[in-house]
């Protein structure tokens, strides 16, 4: 998912900043762009740089593998900083509702809905890709960990914390992938407030 627009309320970004983003954005949309023309195995990283006209050093400097530039995006961080900003008696699975939600609408906003499905086919059907994305959800899962143990004066590490913030990243991905190997019939939204009601309320 992208980034969110910068509103009145938040700092300016710096130039540096700004040409970081520039390069990130050049770098998946060349990637997005190559594997759209010819697949994703035969798109390599040399060819990569070579269309975002930066060097391969570059592109593996923002991202270490091939298959970073497909999942990396700027959920995570407006997933944590959002959270935090909830009512800290809101039930966490509520919190992450509404922030998933708002999280969404910016995205599709930000995303073109080819891109976005481009992402999830090849989250579906490549396997390196789909085995990078398991390793990024412990990212976000220590995330969640991390925030759940503050609302509840536990233990980040604990069981019962671990247990339920991996279930609901997998209630997210869930419905990402069921969207895409679905054909994208339904609405992503719906799908997501969905699985995190199931959490919530079982089945």
């Amino acid at each position: 998912m992208a980034a969110s627009a910068q509103t009145p309320a938040e700092p300016k970004v710096g130039l540096r900043e700004r040409k970081k983003i520039k390069t990130r954005t050049a770098i998946r949309e060349a990637t997005y762009r190559l594997i759209g023309e010819q697949g994703y195995d035969a798109t390599t990283v040399e060819q990569i740089a070579e269309a975002a006209e930066v060097s391969p050093s570059t592109v593996f400097r923002y991202f270490p593998t091939k298959e970073d530039i497909v999942l990396t995006d700027e959920f995570d961080p407006i997933l944590e900083r959002e959270l935090r900003a909830r009512p800290a008696d809101e039930p966490i699975v509520d919190s992450v509702r509404h922030v998933v939600d708002r999280s969404l609408q910016l995205a599709f906003a930000d995303e073109s809905p080819e891109v976005a499905r481009l992402r999830l086919r090849l989250q579906i059907e490549v396997p390196a890709v789909r085995s990078r994305m398991m390793e990024s959800m412990s990212v976000t899962g220590q995330l969640m960990c991390r925030v759940i143990a503050e609302r509840t004066g536990r233990d980040a590490d604990g069981l019962e914390v671990r247990v339920y913030a991996m279930t609901l990243v997998s209630a997210m991905m869930q419905a990402t992938m069921y969207w895409a190997e679905h054909d994208h019939e339904d609405d992503l939204r719906d799908l997501v407030l969905r699985a995190l009601h199931t959490v919530q309320h079982g089945l």
